[in-house]
């Protein structure tokens, strides 16, 4: 499977984790990227909070975001009234969601390595922030 089929089934694993809970209604932004306006990959909202995530899968230890990704993440949340997310799934990991104040900055972007996202990422009931069991 190629890197934009990985990252299409892993948006669209989200996706559906958002609808299951029957709670939040959830869309994926086809195309995300490939303009030059800013863009996230999927949007979400419970009537109370709406969020707008980049999703991204390795199979290493280590991610790595350009600025202008997280950059345009920040600003179309900005505009759309969203809060801004980075959700990364490393190998079979459960997917972890940070804030991209949570991710270190490099000299060319941004890098989330997995044990930080397992220290300061929620996995996704905790990012809903309800009480799923």
């Amino acid at each position: 499977m190629n890197t934009k089929a990985k990252g299409t089934k892993g948006e669209r694993e989200i996706v559906n984790l958002f609808w299951e809970t029957g709670k939040w209604g959830c869309v994926r932004v086809a195309g995300s990227g490939s303009t030059h306006f800013p863009s996230a990959d999927i949007l979400a909202s419970n009537r109370e909070r709406v969020v707008a995530i980049e999703c991204k899968i390795t199979k290493e230890n280590n991610k790595y975001f350009p600025k202008k990704e997280i950059a345009q993440l920040k600003n179309f949340a900005f505009y759309f009234g969203a809060e801004p997310w980075v959700s990364v799934k490393f190998g079979t990991s459960e997917w972890f969601f940070l804030v991209p104040e949570d991710m270190e900055e490099t000299k060319q972007g941004y890098s989330i390595n997995k044990k930080t996202a397992e220290t300061k990422g929620l996995l996704f009931k905790e990012f809903l922030g309800e009480g799923f069991d």
